[in-house]
């Protein structure tokens, strides 16, 4: 484990031989990584808890869209008028359909991803559900027609 100059955190080697071993098999053991990199367990121990402790590292289950049931994916962009972008992004939030809220910069104030498990659930999501929060003005959903990549882990360690 070190420190950069500025005093952030900085993964060395063996935090990354960790992480490898977890993405490999996240029930994985520290005794079963630790003999993979013939180290001590207490070390894997202390070190995954020094880096969760840091928010290096969260040890997390991605679920499957498709193994959940879930038919219809949209990528929604929402343009806000009367009131401010962070309020409705956090009213978007609370929707249980929506996995995801971004505050963008461009056409639009918003970007929401959202899960349906049927398409005939379109109708009142966007007409009623979307249609309650104060402050929506427009709505450009676009529907995923095809995953081509999907890649929750997005830290790379080289």
């Amino acid at each position: 484990m070190a420190y950069d100059a500025n005093g952030a955190y900085e993964l060395d080697q063996l935090d990354r031989e960790i992480i490898s071993a977890l993405k490999a098999d996240g029930r994985a053991t520290n005794q079963q990584i630790a003999r993979s990199l013939k180290i001590a367990a207490a070390t894997v121990s202390m070190r995954i808890r020094r880096m969760e402790e840091l928010n290096a590292m969260r040890v997390v289950a991605v679920t499957d869209f498709e193994a959940l049931g879930y038919k219809l994916l949209l990528a929604i962009g929402v343009e806000v008028k009367g009131r401010p972008a962070e309020d409705v992004a956090k009213d978007l939030a609370k929707l249980h359909e929506v996995f995801a809220v971004h505050l963008v910069t461009g056409a639009r104030d918003i970007e929401i991803l959202v899960a349906l498990k049927e398409f005939e659930e379109l109708h009142e999501f966007l007409l009623v559900d979307i249609a309650r929060i104060r402050g929506v003005r427009s709505l450009t959903p676009a529907i995923a027609v095809d995953v081509i990549k999907y890649n929750f882990d997005r830290a790379h360690l080289t």
